[in-house]
């Protein structure tokens, strides 16, 4: 898997802090928001940011479907298990990737929708 990832260096002092931003602000409620932000922002200056960004956008995406079907599961009752299990991943995925986007590594979200490309 990691033969695969991109040999990207962080172009400017303040790389990580927006890699690291765009893993991070979601979780205070702003969704793909945040990332979407950051990725029109940074995404011609930075290849570092513009990876993370795309990262987090693509994570965002796809958590906001795993948790609109899980919730949707509900009704056949495996919901009711798998909405918390979704969320806590979501929850501890974000935080490893912040931390290796503020430590100036590459990583892949594991099981996400690469929808920007």
């Amino acid at each position: 898997m990691t033969d695969d990832l991109p040999l990207i260096e962080p172009a400017a002092d303040d790389s990580k802090a927006w890699a690291a931003a765009a893993q991070l602000i979601p979780l205070i409620g702003l969704g793909f928001i945040a990332p979407l932000i950051i990725w029109l922002i940074k995404r011609d200056e930075d290849p570092y940011v513009d990876y993370w960004a795309r990262e987090a956008l693509n994570f965002q995406i796809s958590y906001l479907i795993y948790l609109i079907v899980s919730g949707l599961s509900i009704l056949i009752l495996i919901g009711i298990i798998l909405l918390p299990v979704v969320a806590i991943w979501g929850l501890v995925v974000m935080i490893i990737a912040g931390v290796k986007a503020a430590g100036g590594t590459i990583w892949r979200y594991p099981l996400i929708i690469r929808f920007v490309k």
